[in-house]
C-alpha cells in the first residue's frame, strides 16, 4: 500500500514521528479487508489484536514522500499470526516490525475464521 506523508504525520524535524510507522501498517493491514469489501472483523466482539511488536526504526521520511507498506505472513496458528511488515521509500528500508495479531471473540482467543485465513495468505 502506497501512501503519502502529510504534515500531519511529522514532527518538529520535518520528519515521520516515530509511531506513525505504526500506524502506517495498520492501515496497510485493514485496507486489504476493505478493498476486498470486508471488514477485518465478524462482529461487534470479534476481531485482531495486538499482541506484541517488534519494531526497527531504520531510516527516516520526511513530509511529501511516497511510501510504501509491504506485510509478508510468517507464521499462521490456529488463533494467531505473525507479520512481517516493511515500510520501504525509493527502495530504502525505513522500518521494519513483526506483529503478533490474536483473534478473539468475545475477549478469548479462538480459532481465526477461513475467511480471514485466506486474506492473510494473500499477502
Amino acid at each position: 500500500m502506497k501512501i503519502r506523508v502529510y504534515y500531519e504525520d511529522t514532527d518538529a524535524g520535518g520528519i515521520v514521528y516515530h509511531t506513525n510507522y505504526i500506524k502506517y501498517c495498520e492501515r496497510a493491514r485493514s485496507e486489504v479487508f476493505f478493498q476486498k469489501n470486508m471488514s477485518p472483523t465478524l462482529g461487534d466482539n470479534s476481531g485482531f489484536v495486538v499482541r506484541n511488536i517488534s519494531a526497527d526504526f531504520l531510516a527516516t521520511a520526511s513530509l511529501g514522500d511516497m511510501i510504501e507498506v509491504k506485510t509478508e505472513l510468517l507464521t499462521l496458528k490456529r488463533s494467531s499470526l505473525v507479520l512481517l511488515q516493511e515500510v520501504w521509500r525509493d527502495g530504502l528500508k525505513l522500518f521494519s516490525m513483526e506483529v503478533v495479531l490474536v483473534y478473539l471473540e468475545e475477549g478469548k482467543p479462538c480459532r481465526i475464521p477461513q475467511v480471514f485465513i485466506d486474506t492473510f495468505q494473500s499477502f
